[in-house]
């Protein structure tokens, strides 16, 4: 009798273990928000902007994991060094590891983020024509948020992320110019789990 309840303990705990691997490792997400420049660009003051960003999960490890994706954000700006009423936008790639971690006992997550940017700035006329591209380049982000599961493999993603992307010695007329972008991201989002 002993036997057999000491071989039902480590079936039990075996298969336990089991479906513990069994969790997702991959995932897919999509969020959007405000964006909000911390500064000027050049001598531009940017208005509140809107973004969103599709990225891919993969998590090697029980709390860390790598995110690839590519996002969009637009800013405008009344009067810049371009012209009235252009807009900027920034889009491109990026790639970093992410560390997430139930809080408590909770099924709720928090997660943070860094990777680096591979984006551009285009810089539109009001009639959204592209007038000057400063092609890609490197720049970083950083991001933190919570998780919130709403169903099997499915969550909501609520955060903030941080992009920075500084582009040089971009010819303008009889100049250069070198612009800096700045942002806070506040972003609402979606996410499935494989």
């Amino acid at each position: 009798m002993k036997a057999r309840v000491l071989l039902l303990l480590v079936v039990f705990t075996s298969l336990n273990c089991f479906a513990q691997e069994k969790e997702s490792r991959f995932g897919f997400e999509l969020d959007g928000g405000a964006s909000l420049a911390l500064k000027k660009l050049d001598d531009a003051k940017m208005k509140i902007g809107l973004g969103f960003e599709g990225t891919f999960h993969y998590r090697f490890y029980k709390h860390m994991g790598v995110y690839a994706g590519w996002g969009w954000n637009n800013f405008s700006s009344k009067k810049s060094f371009i012209g009235n009423n252009c807009d900027f936008e920034e889009t491109g790639y990026v790639l970093g590891l992410q560390f997430k971690h139930p809080i408590g006992n909770s099924p709720v997550s928090y997660y943070v983020r860094a990777g680096g940017l591979w984006n551009h700035i285009e810089i539109e006329n009001n009639d959204g024509d592209i007038i000057k591209d400063t092609k890609h380049g490197l720049g970083y982000q950083l991001a933190g948020g919570v998780y919130i599961p709403v169903g099997r493999k499915w969550s909501i993603n609520t955060g903030i992320k941080f992009n920075s992307l500084k582009r040089g010695n971009i010819e303008f007329a009889d100049h250069n110019k070198t612009l800096d972008l700045k942002y806070l991201s506040l972003r609402v989002g979606i996410m499935k789990m494989f």
